[in-house]
């Protein structure tokens, strides 16, 4: 974990953090004696941890916390019965910060009883993921469960429905006519990969980002993302391995991480500081600066922190491909990669990447690497609607994002809301406003 100087000041997000902490207290039903401020996710010591973090970011029974899964049998088109048709039908799409946290406040809230709103949570895993301590798992500071508590148990005595699944198609009725009158009184229909159709009278998009990998050829294939808890344990379970074939050995195991944000940077502090004199951590940003947006102050201190790990920066690089080394074997041996050495090398694949720097003056590199991160580049995964053609279409920016008002609504459909990554909310002057919303 990357660790900042006491001279640094405290981060919003710790003081963001206790109120999140509380909050849950008050509107998870047992929180504070399951997983609370008392207990070992928010033990002091964590919590003094988090004050020196570089960190801007980014069971069933009775009548509520409801958790369904549909097995593959189950997989004909089925209608979800709402228990009452008569009060507001709230369907909320992810379960990260933003879906979670709109599903217990409008469970929490004081309510007429005919408006109190039914509330369903979809979400394509089972656990609610503390990003922010992500890392931690690769460093063996926390347990699983610690940082990813199931749905199950953080919605355990309220209403809020929660179903495993992955949305399908959207199927919109909310689209304002050329009258300005809406076309319909229900908002639409969400359609799960399961066959479960849930309709509903109002909308929640919080489906988060996921990497973009598609933009280099080889990421796809040979790149691994750090963003979901599943891969958080492929990156551990590769690590582990490396470590067991090289244990004993003077060889040293290579990491790439590509990208010198937030993410990148507290990545390769936290690889640099398990792997010790074992191994050598690269990180490759396009910029000539890391974490661009961070301020001067912290951004130096979290240069002096790599520093000290020894992690290398290669900064002004973008990476143009990704390839095996062993599929290069047999065709002419590239510049940098040394084919003469006598060094016994452990039997696991190994990578090539080729960089190319974003100015001129600086010369191209090939690096080789036993494991490749990408933090870099996101994409909101947005369902695909039906029917896909005006006035149905949920208007999107350049990144894939919903454009929304400040309310957030989703403009040109008042029965549908974005949340977080799945949002592009404008200011006064038409730029779309940094996502920096604390944890």
């Amino acid at each position: 974990m990357l660790h900042i100087a006491l001279a640094a000041p405290v981060s919003p997000t710790v003081v963001a953090f206790h109120r999140g902490a509380k909050q849950w207290s008050a509107l998870i039903p047992n929180f504070r004696r399951s997983r609370g401020i008392g207990s070992s996710v928010f033990s002091s010591s964590l919590r003094k941890r988090l004050q020196l973090r570089f960190f801007a970011s980014g069971e069933n029974g009775g009548n509520g916390g409801v958790l369904e899964e549909i097995s593959e049998a189950e997989k004909e088109p089925t209608n979800f019965a709402w228990p009452d048709n008569k009060k507001p039908r709230v369907c909320i799409l992810g379960g990260g910060f933003g879906g979670l946290y709109t599903a217990l406040r409008l469970e929490s809230l004081e309510w007429p009883d005919d408006k109190k709103p039914q509330i369903v949570l979809v979400d394509q895993s089972e656990r609610f993921v503390f990003k922010p301590m992500l890392y931690e798992l690769l460093s063996g500071e926390v347990d699983e469960w610690e940082i990813a508590p199931r749905f199950s148990d953080l919605l355990a005595n309220t209403s809020v429905q929660f179903f495993k699944d992955r949305v399908k198609v959207l199927n919109p009725s909310d689209h304002w006519g050329m009258n300005g009158s809406k076309a319909s009184s229900c908002g639409g229909t969400v359609h799960l990969e399961s066959g479960l159709l849930i309709e509903y009278d109002w909308l929640v998009l919080a489906l988060g980002a996921e990497a973009k990998l598609d933009v280099v050829p080889g990421a796809i294939e040979f790149a691994i993302p750090f963003s979901t808890l599943e891969d958080a344990r492929k990156v551990n379970d590769k690590l582990t391995k490396l470590e067991r074939k090289t244990f004993g050995t003077d060889f040293q195991i290579s990491v790439a991480v590509v990208g010198c944000g937030y993410s990148g940077v507290e990545l390769a502090a936290t690889l640099a500081e398990r792997l010790q004199n074992r191994g050598i951590v690269r990180a490759i940003n396009v910029e000539t600066m890391i974490c661009p947006n961070a301020p001067p102050g912290n951004r130096e201190v979290a240069l002096k922190v790599l520093s000290s790990r020894k992690v290398e920066l290669l900064l002004g690089y973008f990476v143009r491909c990704i390839r095996r080394l062993s599929d290069l074997e047999s065709s002419d041996p590239l510049t940098g990669v040394d084919e003469n050495s006598t060094e016994v090398v452990p039997d696991f694949e190994k990578y090539i990447l080729e960089l190319q720097p974003a100015e001129r003056g600086m010369q191209s590199k090939i690096i080789e690497a036993d494991l490749v991160l990408w933090t870099v580049g996101t994409k909101p995964p947005l369902p695909q609607l039906e029917p896909s053609d005006e006035p149905f279409v949920i208007p999107l920016n350049a990144r894939g994002q919903a454009e929304t008002d400040e309310t957030l609504r989703v403009k040109g459909h008042p029965r549908i809301f974005a949340l977080g990554d799945s949002s592009a909310l404008r200011d006064s002057n038409g730029r779309i406003l940094p996502a920096t919303a604390q944890v």
